[in-house]
């Protein structure tokens, strides 16, 4: 089999680095031990923060309609600079990028916990979306081309999004346990050290040598299409996340939309323009990519959807505090472990990349429906669980397998950005979810006081239109070809390259 230039070989008893240097097999382990971690900081900071939002606007000054932008400004930085950071991996080097977005992330958390006032940690919270927006593609480039593409790299991505399916979990029981015991500021200097730890003394080491900068690299930039889809991907986020809150008529969310939607058909004009384009429009004619866009879509509506309802039955129902709703989230956590990485590996070795991808959306969708048909005003916790099992077991499997089809096909020096636009299509989806399903939860409310019946028809129909979307991307997922994951040979990613 034949691999990309720019790909490292890790197949045999051991290795040659680009510097020539043999590395044994352990090296490749302790380098994915890294870039899983990362994966477990981004995965710990999108969920550590909810149980602590309570705390946070009793004490900061948030109101009851400002307090979603603890959790929106991290999303909307995050699907932002998805594509700018993941072009930055491809142009300036994953290594680079991947070490000033933990630096990033420390730096924003450490201000967060001393944030005195509400835009301050709304500042903060930017800052770290836009360290997780540098560093998921640039992690997940360093996968992509540290690991061969077809088993190999399936083994590695089936830990990388266990990693991440632990860091769900592990963030919300971590949240629980460290607002109860020192406050809600614990919840950012938490990630401080974790974050320059890895940046100043791991990365230095497990990611030698450095990138490289020789004659042949290519370092020109689309400066213009940055920014245009930067804006457009922000605004387009904005606008969503802004909708429940003040309206969809208002100014502030239809008008993002419109000027999003416009300023992304520019990008696209653009980007036939360029000579070196920021996202190649060649790459959407990879239906590998784009069916993983697709899905990635409908899989975090489903994600967002679930979390969203589960907090809200679990505290304002159930009665529990932080702390309680972060341990109840474990059952969850544990099986997104299970199924993103033996899960995913054993079935992407056996089935393929299409058939467990359906396969993971379709149990992954049933799961959500036995959620939302558990959920009553006098219920349990119990009455949940084997919903909450199936969820999280069935979108584990399906979260690991859309970076598996994003990455199938798509040349070393572009695995930044095919990342990008996969993890793109997820925070877009995950904006939307949460805007889509807060008006259905709520379509029946009205002004007057809710009853808990009220609240929980609500709840249960959100479930239900949560569920829908994840079938729809199971239908989606039939659209990928049968063996998306046999590699291209060296002619074809010189060709993709060029």
């Amino acid at each position: 089999m034949q691999k990309s230039p720019n790909q490292t070989d890790t197949d045999a008893l051991s290795k040659l680095d680009s510097n020539g240097v043999t590395r044994p097999p352990r090296w490749s382990g302790l380098r994915l031990a890294l870039l899983a971690f990362a994966q477990f900081i981004i995965a710990i900071d999108y969920n550590i923060v909810y149980v602590a939002l309570p705390d946070i606007g009793r004490d900061v000054g948030f109101t009851p309609q400002s307090l979603q932008w603890v959790v929106s400004a991290y999303a909307v930085a995050f699907g932002g600079f998805l594509l700018l950071g993941g072009r930055a991996a491809d142009r300036l080097g994953p290594r680079r990028m991947f070490i000033l977005a933990l630096v990033l992330y420390g730096v924003s958390s450490f201000a967060g916990g001393f944030a005195p006032d509400a835009l301050t940690l709304v500042i903060a919270r930017a800052v770290q979306g836009l360290g997780g927006a540098l560093l998921f593609p640039a992690t997940l480039a360093l996968i992509n081309t540290s690991f061969a593409e077809g088993a190999e790299r399936n083994r590695a991505l089936a830990v990388w999004g266990a990693t991440g399916s632990g860091g769900l979990a592990a963030g919300a029981i971590i949240g629980g346990v460290l607002t109860n015991g020192w406050g809600w500021q614990a919840v950012f200097f938490f990630t401080v050290p974790l974050a320059l730890g890895a940046a100043l003394i791991a990365a230095p080491a497990l990611l030698a040598p450095p990138d490289p900068v020789g004659r042949g690299q290519r370092r020109s930039f689309d400066l213009p299409g940055a920014l245009v889809v930067t804006a457009a991907a922000t605004l387009l986020v904005f606008g969503l996340a802004s909708g429940p809150e003040v309206g969809w008529n208002a100014v502030r969310s239809s008008g993002s939309l419109v000027i999003g939607v416009l300023l992304l058909c520019a990008f696209i004009l653009i980007e036939r323009r360029v000579r070196d384009p920021l996202a190649p429009l060649r790459l959407f004619a990879n239906r590998s990519l784009v069916t993983a866009m697709g899905v990635s879509f409908f899989h975090h509506m489903a994600l967002s959807s679930g979390y969203y309802i589960l907090t809200t039955y679990f505290q304002n129902l159930l009665g529990y505090n932080a702390l309680a709703a972060g341990l109840a989230f474990v059952p969850l956590g544990v099986l997104a472990m299970i199924g993103g990485g033996k899960g995913a590996a054993l079935l992407l070795t056996k089935w393929g990349t299409r058939a467990t991808m359906f396969a993971g959306m379709l149990v992954y969708g049933i799961g959500l429906v036995a959620i939302a048909l558990a959920l009553s005003p006098g219920g349990s916790y119990w009455a949940v669980l084997p919903g909450i099992l199936i969820y999280g077991f069935g979108g584990g499997i399906a979260f690991t397998t859309l970076f598996v089809a994003a990455a199938s096909g798509v040349a070393a020096n572009e695995q930044g950005v095919a990342s990008a636009l996969g993890s793109t299509s997820l925070q877009i989806g995950a904006a939307l979810g949460l805007a889509a399903v807060l008006v259905v939860a709520n379509v029946g409310l009205g002004g007057g006081p809710a009853t808990a019946s009220d609240v929980v028809d609500g709840l249960r129909m959100a479930g239900l239109f949560a569920a829908a979307a994840v079938f729809l991307g199971a239908v989606l997922a039939l659209m990928l070809k049968q063996n998306p994951g046999i590699p291209q040979d060296a002619a074809a990613s010189a060709e993709a390259a060029r």
